[in-house]
């Protein structure tokens, strides 16, 4: 099995060579950074983390297709920049995938900061997979290429494009919850506040549930660098 692991960056210096590395000593075969017009050294340092770089349209459904387009691996795992892996993904994901139930996955998180809060988070983040099978991006979601690409791959809009993805592939089959760990970065929570920013996540997907289109729940949900 080839692992190629996909990583949207938009001015994500400061993280990215860390969630690089984490990608090759986790088995990755091949890691491919999608950079969106960064205005930063990301292009420069994922070179010199040894990933392969491309350039693609701004808006990470459309960076993470680009680069599903490129890359050569029987399973795709779609890493988020300030995130990173530990542990050995690459034996957790073959074995599941070489069975009949391992169509697509995630794993679990473990978000970098102390806390009860964030423990219940985890725990929350991991019971939703488990009960209406919708992993979120931050739960690296892997899935095997063929069946990326015979769904459609990510639909091209501005957000929840982890959440529209998992729907296809859950008609499908229903994901599986691998140990991981996948390291999450704090800095939304932080910096919006824990029960802010988890009622505002709530929030957009009941919202999006309800028929509100991604381009108008996109205005509540900015980037990381912006306010």
């Amino acid at each position: 099995m080839r692992l190629s692991v996909i990583i949207p960056a938009l001015n994500e210096a400061a993280l990215l060579g860390r969630a690089i590395d984490s990608a090759w000593h986790s088995g990755a075969s091949e890691v491919i950074v999608a950079d969106g017009g960064s205005t930063d050294r990301t292009p420069q340092i994922a070179a010199e983390h040894q990933a392969v770089v491309i350039a693609a349209p701004r808006g990470r459904a459309r960076q993470q297709n680009a680069a599903a387009r490129q890359a050569t691996g029987d399973v795709l795992l779609f890493l988020h920049a300030d995130n990173w892996l530990e542990g050995d993904i690459y034996g957790q994901i073959k074995t599941v995938t070489a069975g009949s139930r391992g169509l697509f996955g995630a794993l679990r998180q473990r978000i970098d900061a102390a806390g009860l809060a964030y423990r219940a988070l985890e725990r929350g983040n991991a019971e939703r997979v488990r009960w209406l099978g919708l992993p979120y991006g931050d739960q690296a979601i892997f899935v095997r290429r063929d069946a990326f690409h015979s769904v459609g791959g990510f639909p091209d809009v501005p957000l929840m494009e982890d959440v529209s993805l998992s729907l296809r592939l859950r008609a499908r089959q229903w994901p599986v919850m691998l140990p991981g760990p996948v390291h999450v970065s704090p800095r939304r929570w932080e910096q919006h506040g824990v029960l802010c920013q988890t009622l505002r996540n709530w929030s957009i997907l009941t919202a999006f549930f309800c028929g509100i289109s991604p381009e108008r729940l996109a205005r509540f949900y900015p980037r990381h660098d912006e306010r």
